[in-house]
Protein backbone atom coordinates (compact mmCIF):
# COMPACT_ATOMS: atom_id res chain seq x y z
CA UNK A 1 0.00 0.00 0.00
CA UNK A 2 1.27 3.18 -1.13
CA UNK A 3 -0.07 7.24 -0.22
CA UNK A 4 0.71 10.31 -1.37
CA UNK A 5 -0.22 14.00 0.74
CA UNK A 6 -1.30 17.27 -1.03
CA UNK A 7 -1.39 20.48 0.12
CA UNK A 8 -4.24 22.00 -0.43
CA UNK A 9 -5.62 25.76 0.33
CA UNK A 10 -5.04 26.69 3.69
CA UNK A 11 -5.11 23.67 6.40
CA UNK A 12 -7.00 21.28 3.64
CA UNK A 13 -4.88 18.59 2.57
CA UNK A 14 -5.83 15.45 0.10
CA UNK A 15 -4.66 11.90 1.11
CA UNK A 16 -4.28 9.61 -2.29
CA UNK A 17 -4.04 5.63 -1.09
CA UNK A 18 -3.16 2.88 -3.16
CA UNK A 19 -4.43 -0.36 -1.98
CA UNK A 20 -2.63 -3.25 -2.91
CA UNK A 21 -4.80 -5.62 -5.23
CA UNK A 22 -4.05 -8.85 -3.10
CA UNK A 23 -5.94 -6.81 0.07
CA UNK A 24 -8.66 -6.61 -1.96
CA UNK A 25 -8.87 -10.14 -3.35
CA UNK A 26 -8.37 -11.46 0.12
CA UNK A 27 -11.33 -9.90 1.56
CA UNK A 28 -13.78 -10.53 -1.64
CA UNK A 29 -13.00 -14.33 -1.37
CA UNK A 30 -13.10 -14.56 1.99
CA UNK A 31 -16.83 -12.84 1.81
CA UNK A 32 -17.55 -14.85 -1.48
CA UNK A 33 -16.26 -18.07 0.65
CA UNK A 34 -18.96 -17.31 3.60
CA UNK A 35 -21.52 -17.04 1.09
CA UNK A 36 -21.03 -20.11 -0.60
CA UNK A 37 -21.38 -21.93 2.88
CA UNK A 38 -24.99 -20.60 3.71
CA UNK A 39 -26.79 -19.51 0.70
CA UNK A 40 -29.26 -21.51 -1.30
CA UNK A 41 -30.09 -21.49 -4.53
CA UNK A 42 -32.43 -23.27 -6.67
CA UNK A 43 -30.69 -26.02 -8.58
CA UNK A 44 -27.57 -26.45 -6.36
CA UNK A 45 -27.02 -28.20 -3.02
CA UNK A 46 -25.87 -26.14 0.21
CA UNK A 47 -21.91 -24.92 -0.63
CA UNK A 48 -21.74 -26.19 -3.72
CA UNK A 49 -22.84 -22.90 -6.10
CA UNK A 50 -20.56 -22.38 -8.26
CA UNK A 51 -18.37 -18.99 -7.79
CA UNK A 52 -19.65 -17.25 -11.09
CA UNK A 53 -22.86 -18.13 -10.13
CA UNK A 54 -22.29 -16.10 -6.56
CA UNK A 55 -20.53 -12.96 -8.41
CA UNK A 56 -23.27 -12.75 -10.47
CA UNK A 57 -25.85 -12.30 -7.91
CA UNK A 58 -23.30 -11.11 -5.34
CA UNK A 59 -20.58 -9.52 -6.72
CA UNK A 60 -21.46 -6.09 -6.78
CA UNK A 61 -22.97 -5.88 -2.75
CA UNK A 62 -19.77 -8.06 -2.19
CA UNK A 63 -17.36 -5.12 -3.94
CA UNK A 64 -18.98 -2.36 -2.54
CA UNK A 65 -18.99 -3.75 1.22
CA UNK A 66 -15.11 -4.58 0.83
CA UNK A 67 -14.45 -1.67 -0.85
CA UNK A 68 -16.00 0.41 2.43
CA UNK A 69 -14.09 -1.97 4.70
CA UNK A 70 -10.60 -1.36 3.56
CA UNK A 71 -11.40 2.24 3.52
CA UNK A 72 -12.16 2.39 6.86
CA UNK A 73 -8.94 0.06 7.69
CA UNK A 74 -6.38 2.08 5.71
CA UNK A 75 -7.32 5.45 6.02
CA UNK A 76 -6.57 6.03 9.89
CA UNK A 77 -3.14 3.78 9.19
CA UNK A 78 -2.07 5.99 6.92
CA UNK A 79 -2.99 9.04 8.80
CA UNK A 80 -0.97 7.77 11.60
CA UNK A 81 1.88 6.86 9.21
CA UNK A 82 2.49 10.27 8.29
CA UNK A 83 1.88 11.75 11.26
CA UNK A 84 -0.89 13.58 10.14
CA UNK A 85 -3.49 15.36 12.74
CA UNK A 86 -6.89 15.78 11.04
CA UNK A 87 -9.25 18.35 12.42
CA UNK A 88 -12.49 17.10 10.41
CA UNK A 89 -14.04 13.84 9.10
CA UNK A 90 -12.63 13.15 5.41
CA UNK A 91 -14.03 13.86 2.24
CA UNK A 92 -13.62 10.22 0.08
CA UNK A 93 -13.76 9.96 -3.82
CA UNK A 94 -12.67 6.69 -5.41
CA UNK A 95 -10.38 7.18 -7.69
CA UNK A 96 -10.25 3.76 -9.02
CA UNK A 97 -12.42 0.60 -7.81
CA UNK A 98 -11.35 -1.33 -10.44
CA UNK A 99 -9.57 -4.89 -8.62
CA UNK A 100 -7.13 -5.54 -11.41
CA UNK A 101 -5.83 -2.48 -11.83
CA UNK A 102 -5.96 -1.64 -7.95
CA UNK A 103 -7.84 0.42 -5.65
CA UNK A 104 -7.22 3.81 -5.58
CA UNK A 105 -9.24 6.92 -3.30
CA UNK A 106 -9.12 10.06 -1.80
CA UNK A 107 -9.46 11.90 1.62
CA UNK A 108 -9.71 15.55 1.74
CA UNK A 109 -9.60 16.86 4.99
CA UNK A 110 -8.15 20.04 7.09
CA UNK A 111 -5.41 19.71 9.39
CA UNK A 112 -4.75 21.26 12.97
CA UNK A 113 -2.37 23.70 12.29
CA UNK A 114 1.37 23.16 13.04
CA UNK A 115 3.50 26.04 15.14
CA UNK A 116 5.84 26.72 17.90
CA UNK A 117 4.43 29.16 20.52
CA UNK A 118 5.91 32.59 21.00
CA UNK A 119 5.70 35.02 23.96
CA UNK A 120 6.85 38.70 23.49
CA UNK A 121 9.06 40.90 25.50
CA UNK A 122 7.94 44.10 24.15
CA UNK A 123 4.22 44.21 24.63
CA UNK A 124 2.62 43.89 27.67
CA UNK A 125 -0.78 42.54 29.36
CA UNK A 126 -2.74 44.27 31.30
CA UNK A 127 -3.35 42.69 35.54
CA UNK A 128 -6.52 44.20 36.46
CA UNK A 129 -6.32 46.00 40.35
CA UNK A 130 -10.09 46.54 41.24
CA UNK A 131 -10.39 48.84 44.47
CA UNK A 132 -13.54 48.69 46.18
CA UNK A 133 -14.49 52.16 48.11
CA UNK A 134 -17.03 53.06 50.98
CA UNK A 135 -20.17 54.38 48.68
CA UNK A 136 -19.60 51.44 46.17
CA UNK A 137 -20.72 49.03 49.57
CA UNK A 138 -24.10 51.45 50.34
CA UNK A 139 -24.68 51.32 46.59
CA UNK A 140 -24.13 47.21 47.05
CA UNK A 141 -26.52 47.05 49.99
CA UNK A 142 -29.28 49.92 48.10
CA UNK A 143 -29.49 46.88 44.91
CA UNK A 144 -29.97 44.08 47.66
CA UNK A 145 -32.78 45.81 49.05
CA UNK A 146 -34.41 46.77 45.53
CA UNK A 147 -33.97 43.47 43.96
CA UNK A 148 -35.40 41.63 46.87
CA UNK A 149 -37.87 43.97 47.25
CA UNK A 150 -41.79 43.11 46.42
CA UNK A 151 -44.31 44.77 43.69
CA UNK A 152 -47.34 46.23 44.79
CA UNK A 153 -50.29 47.08 43.04
CA UNK A 154 -50.82 51.10 42.51
CA UNK A 155 -53.39 53.16 40.78
CA UNK A 156 -51.69 55.93 38.38
CA UNK A 157 -50.20 56.53 35.66
CA UNK A 158 -47.03 54.41 34.75
CA UNK A 159 -43.27 55.67 35.44
CA UNK A 160 -39.88 55.07 34.78
CA UNK A 161 -38.81 51.85 36.81
CA UNK A 162 -42.29 50.62 37.18
CA UNK A 163 -43.59 47.25 36.62
CA UNK A 164 -46.18 46.75 34.30
CA UNK A 165 -48.54 44.06 33.45
CA UNK A 166 -49.51 43.86 29.63
CA UNK A 167 -51.49 42.66 26.78
CA UNK A 168 -49.71 43.39 23.05
CA UNK A 169 -49.84 42.14 19.68
CA UNK A 170 -47.11 43.56 17.01
CA UNK A 171 -47.60 43.81 13.03
CA UNK A 172 -45.26 45.01 10.09
CA UNK A 173 -46.81 46.23 7.09
CA UNK A 174 -50.64 44.68 8.71
CA UNK A 175 -48.95 41.52 9.09
CA UNK A 176 -48.54 39.38 12.25
CA UNK A 177 -45.21 37.15 13.00
CA UNK A 178 -43.57 34.86 15.25
CA UNK A 179 -43.21 35.99 18.95
CA UNK A 180 -45.42 39.03 17.97
CA UNK A 181 -47.95 38.72 21.05
CA UNK A 182 -47.88 38.09 25.01
CA UNK A 183 -50.86 38.30 27.64
CA UNK A 184 -50.32 39.53 30.74
CA UNK A 185 -46.86 40.13 30.31
CA UNK A 186 -44.58 41.51 32.59
CA UNK A 187 -42.48 44.52 32.29
CA UNK A 188 -39.82 47.03 33.97
CA UNK A 189 -39.61 50.06 32.46
CA UNK A 190 -36.58 51.18 31.99
CA UNK A 191 -35.11 47.60 31.53
CA UNK A 192 -34.87 48.47 27.79
CA UNK A 193 -35.51 44.43 27.33
CA UNK A 194 -37.61 45.16 24.67
CA UNK A 195 -37.01 47.13 21.38
CA UNK A 196 -36.39 50.97 21.56
CA UNK A 197 -39.60 53.27 21.96
CA UNK A 198 -42.10 50.07 23.03
CA UNK A 199 -41.37 50.94 26.93
CA UNK A 200 -41.17 54.87 26.29
CA UNK A 201 -45.08 54.45 24.82
CA UNK A 202 -46.00 52.80 28.13
CA UNK A 203 -44.95 56.07 30.17
CA UNK A 204 -48.03 58.06 31.41
CA UNK A 205 -50.55 55.71 30.40
CA UNK A 206 -53.20 54.24 32.76
CA UNK A 207 -54.81 51.07 34.29
CA UNK A 208 -57.42 49.96 31.16
CA UNK A 209 -55.57 52.50 28.81
CA UNK A 210 -55.03 50.92 24.80
CA UNK A 211 -52.82 52.41 22.97
CA UNK A 212 -50.51 52.37 19.72
CA UNK A 213 -46.55 52.14 19.93
CA UNK A 214 -44.57 52.73 16.17
CA UNK A 215 -41.75 51.42 16.82
CA UNK A 216 -38.90 50.02 14.64
CA UNK A 217 -36.64 46.89 15.41
CA UNK A 218 -33.02 47.26 15.41
CA UNK A 219 -30.80 46.55 12.19
CA UNK A 220 -28.79 44.09 14.05
CA UNK A 221 -32.15 42.58 15.59
CA UNK A 222 -31.46 38.43 15.92
CA UNK A 223 -34.21 37.64 13.90
CA UNK A 224 -33.02 38.79 10.44
CA UNK A 225 -36.20 39.19 8.57
CA UNK A 226 -37.49 41.60 10.94
CA UNK A 227 -33.89 43.69 11.80
CA UNK A 228 -34.70 46.57 10.53
CA UNK A 229 -38.00 47.09 9.84
CA UNK A 230 -41.20 49.39 11.23
CA UNK A 231 -43.77 47.75 13.55
CA UNK A 232 -46.74 48.42 15.37
CA UNK A 233 -47.74 47.43 18.42
CA UNK A 234 -51.36 47.34 19.98
CA UNK A 235 -51.11 47.34 24.21
CA UNK A 236 -53.56 46.94 26.23
CA UNK A 237 -52.19 48.25 30.41
CA UNK A 238 -53.15 46.14 32.91
CA UNK A 239 -51.65 46.57 36.12
CA UNK A 240 -49.51 49.14 37.57
CA UNK A 241 -46.76 48.07 40.53
CA UNK A 242 -44.50 50.08 42.28
CA UNK A 243 -41.59 48.20 44.09
CA UNK A 244 -41.39 48.46 47.80
CA UNK A 245 -37.94 47.29 48.62
CA UNK A 246 -36.94 45.19 51.40
CA UNK A 247 -36.18 45.35 54.86
CA UNK A 248 -32.48 44.56 56.31
CA UNK A 249 -33.79 41.51 58.67
CA UNK A 250 -33.63 38.08 59.41
CA UNK A 251 -36.24 36.85 56.09
CA UNK A 252 -33.40 38.95 54.24
CA UNK A 253 -30.35 37.46 55.84
CA UNK A 254 -32.05 33.43 55.12
CA UNK A 255 -33.21 34.79 51.44
CA UNK A 256 -29.06 35.26 50.75
CA UNK A 257 -28.26 32.16 52.71
CA UNK A 258 -26.11 34.49 55.13
CA UNK A 259 -26.22 31.78 58.41
CA UNK A 260 -23.97 33.57 60.00
CA UNK A 261 -25.25 37.54 60.33
CA UNK A 262 -27.43 38.23 63.11
CA UNK A 263 -27.60 42.15 62.70
CA UNK A 264 -27.58 44.96 60.18
CA UNK A 265 -23.47 45.49 60.92
CA UNK A 266 -22.79 41.92 60.35
CA UNK A 267 -24.44 42.39 57.18
CA UNK A 268 -23.08 44.87 55.78
CA UNK A 269 -19.65 43.04 56.31
CA UNK A 270 -20.65 40.26 55.08
CA UNK A 271 -21.97 41.98 51.93
CA UNK A 272 -18.15 43.56 51.71
CA UNK A 273 -16.95 39.78 51.95
CA UNK A 274 -18.11 38.68 49.10
CA UNK A 275 -17.41 42.09 46.86
CA UNK A 276 -13.81 41.23 47.41
CA UNK A 277 -14.39 37.66 46.62
CA UNK A 278 -16.19 39.37 43.01
CA UNK A 279 -13.44 41.53 42.77
CA UNK A 280 -10.71 38.75 43.14
CA UNK A 281 -12.72 36.79 40.33
CA UNK A 282 -13.14 39.49 38.34
CA UNK A 283 -9.43 40.75 38.33
CA UNK A 284 -8.42 37.08 37.56
CA UNK A 285 -10.94 36.86 34.86
CA UNK A 286 -10.04 39.88 33.01
CA UNK A 287 -5.59 39.82 33.57
CA UNK A 288 -6.70 36.24 32.12
CA UNK A 289 -8.57 37.76 28.93
CA UNK A 290 -5.63 40.22 28.43
CA UNK A 291 -3.28 37.59 28.69
CA UNK A 292 -4.71 35.97 26.10
CA UNK A 293 -5.51 38.61 24.26
CA UNK A 294 -1.97 39.31 23.87
CA UNK A 295 -0.64 35.73 22.91
CA UNK A 296 -3.13 35.69 20.16
CA UNK A 297 -1.64 38.98 19.02
CA UNK A 298 1.88 37.65 19.43
CA UNK A 299 1.24 34.26 17.63
CA UNK A 300 -0.18 34.14 14.04
CA UNK A 301 -1.93 31.15 12.71
CA UNK A 302 -5.05 29.41 10.81
CA UNK A 303 -7.92 27.98 13.08
CA UNK A 304 -9.59 24.66 10.82
CA UNK A 305 -13.00 26.52 9.41
CA UNK A 306 -14.42 22.84 10.09
CA UNK A 307 -13.89 23.30 13.98
CA UNK A 308 -14.94 27.19 14.22
CA UNK A 309 -18.09 25.74 12.36
CA UNK A 310 -18.84 23.64 15.25
CA UNK A 311 -17.80 25.45 17.76
CA UNK A 312 -19.70 28.37 16.45
CA UNK A 313 -23.06 25.91 15.98
CA UNK A 314 -22.19 25.08 20.01
CA UNK A 315 -22.52 28.60 20.77
CA UNK A 316 -25.98 29.21 18.77
CA UNK A 317 -27.21 25.93 20.57
CA UNK A 318 -26.10 27.32 23.71
CA UNK A 319 -28.26 30.59 23.23
CA UNK A 320 -31.17 29.42 21.65
CA UNK A 321 -31.25 26.99 24.97
CA UNK A 322 -30.78 29.92 27.28
CA UNK A 323 -33.98 31.01 25.30
CA UNK A 324 -35.83 27.54 25.90
CA UNK A 325 -35.80 27.12 22.28
CA UNK A 326 -34.23 23.80 20.22
CA UNK A 327 -31.77 24.12 17.80
CA UNK A 328 -33.32 21.46 15.01
CA UNK A 329 -36.54 23.22 15.20
CA UNK A 330 -35.17 26.95 15.22
CA UNK A 331 -35.31 28.95 12.12
CA UNK A 332 -31.88 29.97 10.92
CA UNK A 333 -32.69 33.72 11.33
CA UNK A 334 -32.73 33.64 15.22
CA UNK A 335 -29.66 33.98 16.38
CA UNK A 336 -27.59 33.42 12.58
CA UNK A 337 -24.70 30.72 12.43
CA UNK A 338 -22.64 33.81 11.18
CA UNK A 339 -22.54 36.16 14.05
CA UNK A 340 -20.82 33.46 16.49
CA UNK A 341 -17.98 32.44 13.99
CA UNK A 342 -15.72 35.66 15.32
CA UNK A 343 -16.04 34.54 18.92
CA UNK A 344 -16.30 30.70 17.82
CA UNK A 345 -12.52 31.10 16.26
CA UNK A 346 -10.93 33.00 19.27
CA UNK A 347 -11.74 30.29 21.27
CA UNK A 348 -10.63 27.43 18.93
CA UNK A 349 -7.55 29.60 18.64
CA UNK A 350 -6.95 30.21 22.50
CA UNK A 351 -7.62 26.07 22.92
CA UNK A 352 -5.18 25.57 20.21
CA UNK A 353 -2.13 28.06 22.01
CA UNK A 354 -3.37 26.62 25.45
CA UNK A 355 -2.65 22.86 24.37
CA UNK A 356 1.15 23.85 22.24
CA UNK A 357 1.64 26.19 25.40
CA UNK A 358 1.03 23.55 28.29
CA UNK A 359 3.51 21.01 26.25
CA UNK A 360 6.01 23.75 25.89
CA UNK A 361 6.04 24.33 29.84
CA UNK A 362 5.66 20.84 30.57
CA UNK A 363 3.03 21.34 32.60
CA UNK A 364 1.10 18.79 34.58
CA UNK A 365 -1.79 18.39 37.22
CA UNK A 366 -0.38 16.29 40.30
CA UNK A 367 -2.55 14.44 42.95
CA UNK A 368 -1.82 17.37 45.44
CA UNK A 369 -3.43 20.12 43.40
CA UNK A 370 -6.48 18.74 42.93
CA UNK A 371 -7.16 17.12 46.59
CA UNK A 372 -6.43 21.27 47.15
CA UNK A 373 -8.89 22.22 44.84
CA UNK A 374 -11.70 19.30 46.02
CA UNK A 375 -11.18 20.69 49.13
CA UNK A 376 -11.39 24.15 47.90
CA UNK A 377 -14.87 23.01 46.44
CA UNK A 378 -16.22 21.06 49.54
CA UNK A 379 -16.10 24.33 51.49
CA UNK A 380 -18.81 26.02 49.73
CA UNK A 381 -21.24 23.25 50.89
CA UNK A 382 -22.99 22.34 53.90
CA UNK A 383 -22.06 19.16 54.13
CA UNK A 384 -18.11 18.94 53.05
CA UNK A 385 -17.72 15.34 53.90
CA UNK A 386 -20.46 14.34 51.54
CA UNK A 387 -19.28 16.43 48.68
CA UNK A 388 -15.68 15.19 49.00
CA UNK A 389 -16.80 11.23 49.12
CA UNK A 390 -19.43 12.61 46.26
CA UNK A 391 -16.84 13.44 43.62
CA UNK A 392 -14.87 10.67 43.76
CA UNK A 393 -17.71 8.96 41.90
CA UNK A 394 -17.52 11.46 39.04
CA UNK A 395 -14.52 11.34 36.40
CA UNK A 396 -15.96 14.19 34.24
CA UNK A 397 -15.97 16.36 37.05
CA UNK A 398 -12.60 15.65 38.31
CA UNK A 399 -11.59 16.01 34.37
CA UNK A 400 -12.88 19.41 34.27
CA UNK A 401 -11.10 20.48 37.81
CA UNK A 402 -8.19 19.12 36.23
CA UNK A 403 -8.92 21.35 33.06
CA UNK A 404 -9.24 24.19 35.50
CA UNK A 405 -6.30 23.54 37.74
CA UNK A 406 -3.82 23.50 34.30
CA UNK A 407 -5.26 26.71 33.30
CA UNK A 408 -4.14 28.19 36.61
CA UNK A 409 -0.95 26.54 36.31
CA UNK A 410 -0.65 28.30 32.65
CA UNK A 411 -1.40 31.21 33.73
CA UNK A 412 1.05 31.44 36.93
CA UNK A 413 3.61 30.40 34.24
CA UNK A 414 2.89 33.06 31.64
CA UNK A 415 2.78 36.05 34.54
CA UNK A 416 6.21 35.75 35.08
CA UNK A 417 7.36 34.97 31.55
CA UNK A 418 5.41 38.49 29.98
CA UNK A 419 5.71 41.76 31.08
CA UNK A 420 2.57 43.88 32.72
CA UNK A 421 1.59 46.55 33.89
CA UNK A 422 -1.33 47.49 35.85
CA UNK A 423 -4.82 48.38 35.03
CA UNK A 424 -6.61 50.23 38.04
CA UNK A 425 -10.62 50.02 37.94
CA UNK A 426 -13.42 50.87 40.31
CA UNK A 427 -15.49 48.47 41.72
CA UNK A 428 -18.59 50.97 40.27
CA UNK A 429 -17.11 50.81 36.44
CA UNK A 430 -17.06 46.85 36.51
CA UNK A 431 -20.70 46.77 34.81
CA UNK A 432 -19.04 48.80 31.70
CA UNK A 433 -16.50 46.51 31.42
CA UNK A 434 -18.14 42.65 31.76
Amino acid sequence: MTSKLKKLKDLNRKLTVNVETKKYDDKYQAKLNKIKSTVKLDGFRKGKVPNDVLIQKYGPSIHYEVLNEVIQETYPLEIAEKEIKPASSPNISIDSEDPKKGIVYSAEFEVFPEFKPKLTRWKSFEESKITIEADDIDLAVADILERYGTWNDVNRAALEKDQVIIDFTGTVNGEEFEGNSSKDFALIIGSKSMIPGFEDAIIGKKINDEFNADVKFPEDYFKSDLAGKNANFLIKLNKVQEKQNASINEELYESLAMEEVKNEQDFEAEIEKRMQQEVKQQEDSLTRESIYDLLLEVNKFSAPSSVINEQATLMRKDSLMRMGQQADDAPEDLFPLDTFLENAEKRVKLDLLFSEFVKFFKLEVNQERVDEFVEKEAKKYKDSDQFKTWIKSQPKQLDNYKMIILEELLIEKLKNELKSKVKEIKFKDLANIK
